[in-house]
């Protein structure tokens, strides 16, 4: 999303919130590096791959102890705001931008050598986040093109690259668009897909039932406008999802930016963090929800508390080990 091309505000405090912190949750894991990393994947509590501003890739084999900075040669002027892994060798992660600034590369030597397998050509499209159904079957999600969101998708694990039909794809909303600002706009679940909204009158998150071949949209109760909007989606199951946003250009703003979807449709929660989140995940059965003003936790999704007050863009969990990252090559592992 064109609006996200530059760093969002740094940190800010949260205020006027009755819930307990505790600022342990996160054990910091020091990258030596000072990018912005918005692209995270978690393959286990061991290796993760982190993503971001500048070029840059980075991975761990040993838990966060130390760091390798694997970026493809010759991208420091790309924005990399995706990633996803499969294993300690195998990536693939995504540029973001206008045009040519726009390329998706692959990696299977743990990042020794990468191969270029996508470069967007359209100046009209900007991609802003990527997903995998499994290790061969994936989707990059674009900006509307021509009045509809534009969709690539795979079938050799990220080797190559094709534009969907649009002919399945709902009309876009004047104005709306993806944000790309936690790699967390487009996920999966079995074989579904969403996609989260923004940007327009109303926030909307749009699901695939065949693998991305066609979608349905649906309205959910989250602010919507200019800088508001569903920033990350998360499902546990193909029935049981969740949709965090708010406005970034307001971190602290109580006004609620949660829902959930039990495979009936989406319904505000009861209770939702304070302010913006741009990242969220399930660890285990509960929650993690991170943003520039702290993380949130709830066991359930009904409830939640303040977990740490540091700022973090995107979080990723394997079963009960969670790994953050964000501002200044910032990255916390639970």
């Amino acid at each position: 999303m064109r609006l996200l091309t530059a760093a969002l505000v740094a940190t800010f405090a949260v205020s006027g919130t009755a819930y307990a912190s505790d600022d342990s949750f996160w054990e910091l894991k020091p990258t030596g590096t000072d990018a912005r990393l918005r692209g995270l994947s978690a393959v286990s509590g061991q290796v993760a791959w982190a993503s971001g501003s500048k070029g840059t890739v980075l991975r761990t084999t040993n838990a966060g102890r130390s760091w390798e900075s694997v970026g493809p040669p010759g991208t420091s002027a790309l924005e990399f705001r995706d990633i996803e892994a499969f294993d300690a060798r195998n990536a693939v992660t995504l540029s973001i931008g206008p045009g040519e600034s726009s390329r998706i590369y692959r990696t299977s030597d743990g990042g020794k050598t990468w191969q270029e397998s996508f470069r967007n050509t359209d100046p009209n499209a900007f991609y802003d986040c990527v997903a995998f159904f499994d290790r061969f079957r994936g989707l990059a999600l674009s900006d509307p093109v021509d009045g509809k969101f534009r969709v690539l998708r795979t079938w050799d694990g990220g080797r190559s690259w094709h534009v969907n039909d649009t002919k399945g794809m709902p009309d876009a909303l004047p104005g709306e668009f993806a944000f790309a600002a936690s790699g967390q706009c487009v996920t999966t679940s079995g074989n579904h897909a969403w996609i989260a909204t923004g940007g327009g009158a109303k926030a909307r998150v749009l699901e695939s039932r065949d693998g991305g071949r066609s979608w349905k949209a649906s309205e959910v109760p989250l602010p919507s406008g200019e800088a508001a909007g569903v920033f990350a989606v998360a499902f546990k199951t193909p029935w049981r999802g969740v949709a965090i946003g708010g406005d970034y250009l307001k971190p602290t703003d109580p006004t609620p930016a949660f829902a959930m979807n039990d495979g009936r449709g989406w319904k505000a929660g009861t209770q939702a963090p304070v302010g913006y989140r741009s990242g969220i995940a399930y660890r285990g059965n509960g929650l993690v929800a991170v943003g520039p003003s702290g993380t949130d936790t709830s066991r359930d999704g009904r409830s939640w508390k303040i977990a740490d007050t540091g700022s973090f863009d995107t979080v990723d969990c394997v079963g009960n080990t969670c790994w953050a990252s964000g501002e200044k090559g910032r990255v916390g592992r639970t």
